[in-house]
């Protein structure tokens, strides 16, 4: 039987077929064929993919470890299916098309956009790709010598809904940046200037690190990211730019640490011809390197928090100044008294209010209502008792204040 090369077989449920493994008589029974489930296989499953440098080294299977996000065919990247395999992907996205800068199948190179599509809408297109987007080629490489971000970080959530995370005994676990599942190892962070390359960084971590024998069980995975600033640690206002380095091994991290600290080490003594202004790591044993220049972000994030709230300062104040804002009125304070005053006004009462005699006396506080008693001389006055402004006084009967002159 001869098949066209877009041709398929529909199969019900458990059912199956043999393919010989030759013509010739006596060959044998023949080769026992198994299917997978084509509508299970996605694009942004990461255990689909295997990432290699170089074509050459995809051929001889020295792949590249990496973050989840970038095992994904990045935007930058070339993607190869195998040409001859067959295969049927999902390629629903959180956007509408998957760029990527080209793709192979069947062993022809597509590298040109309009080309592919229109592969795309052959037979044989429609059923090696489905979904909801559509995968575009033609991207540009990455041109920035310091590297580029993968872009599939719009499509995290996707890319771990297909990864199940295995239980950890370390006693830290880490979380790269990029990536689905805490990990036992080591993160190191490098901070660079102008002038860095990675690749060529890429090349001195092999060369030095990876070749030795005590680091052979190693799985290093280094990308460029970028870690947002936050504003007095609260408000994200830019993303600063480093490279991570994700270092595994299968001995709960030991290796992984030393592995980091030789790299931290290597990059403080020769950071000058590298262009790295400072590094540092974290182990999932809990210890970790802290290098002065590796929070320049942080002290660039404060100077630029600074700057924003004295402009906010003098701009309020030019504002109220023209009279655009106006300040609230303040509430007036009550007057504070003074000693002295207290003084007196406890002495002499409330200058406003009635004076206080005390209890109404009616034999000496109110003479007018006395009742006029003749005395007992002639030449007496008619009331005993008078009222004067220095008080009050008795009259004496026997001397009259006109006559005597009496002083003490």
């Amino acid at each position: 039987m001869r098949l066209p090369v877009d041709g398929e077989f529909i199969l019900n449920s458990g059912s199956g077929f043999y393919v010989s493994a030759g013509q010739e008589p006596g060959c044998g029974q023949g080769v026992m064929t198994q299917f997978k489930d084509s509508e299970s296989l996605r694009w942004f499953d990461p255990a689909l993919w295997q990432t290699a440098e170089t074509p050459h080294d995809l051929q001889q299977g020295n792949f590249l470890f990496s973050v989840h996000e970038e095992s994904v065919p990045c935007q930058y990247d070339d993607v190869i299916f195998k040409a001859l395999s067959s295969f049927r992907v999902d390629i629903s996205s959180s956007q509408s098309s998957i760029p990527v800068k080209s793709v192979s199948v069947l062993g022809k190179l597509f590298e040109s956009g309009s080309e592919f599509m229109q592969y795309l809408s052959s037979r044989s297109g429609r059923l090696q790709f489905h979904g909801s987007s559509a995968v575009t080629v033609g991207n540009l490489g990455c041109g920035d010598p310091s590297g580029c971000d993968c872009g599939n970080s719009v499509n995290h959530e996707r890319i771990c809904n297909t990864v199940t995370c295995s239980s950890l005994s370390c006693k830290k676990p880490l979380l790269p940046v990029g990536h689905c599942c805490e990990v036992c190892g080591a993160v190191v962070n490098i901070y660079y200037a102008d002038g860095f390359n990675l690749q060529s960084y890429r090349q001195r971590i092999h060369q030095n690190f990876l070749v030795q024998t005590k680091y052979k069980s190693i799985q290093l995975g280094m990308s460029k990211i970028f870690k947002p600033q936050q504003l007095m640690g609260i408000l994200p206002f830019s993303t600063s730019p480093e490279i991570q380095v994700v270092i595994l091994d299968g001995e709960n991290g030991a290796k992984s640490e030393a592995l980091a600290q030789d790299i931290v080490k290597d990059a403080r003594s020769n950071g000058l011809n590298l262009q790295i202004t400072g590094a540092e790591f974290q182990a999932s044993s809990g210890s970790s390197s802290n290098d002065s220049g590796g929070n320049a972000g942080v002290v660039v994030g404060a100077v630029f928090g600074v700057l924003i709230i004295i402009t906010l300062i003098v701009v309020v104040g030019v504002l109220v100044r023209k009279g655009v804002v106006k300040m609230p009125a303040m509430p007036s304070m009550p007057s504070i008294p003074s000693l002295g005053s207290l003084k007196k006004k406890s002495e002499t009462g409330d200058v406003d209010g009635p004076l206080d005699h005390g209890f109404d006396n009616p034999m000496f506080d109110r003479p007018s209502l006395m009742p006029e008693i003749p005395g007992l001389y002639a030449t007496e006055t008619k009331n005993s008792i008078s009222m004067t402004q220095t008080g009050v006084h008795f009259i004496n009967p026997v001397y009259d204040e006109n006559e005597t002159d009496f002083s003490a």
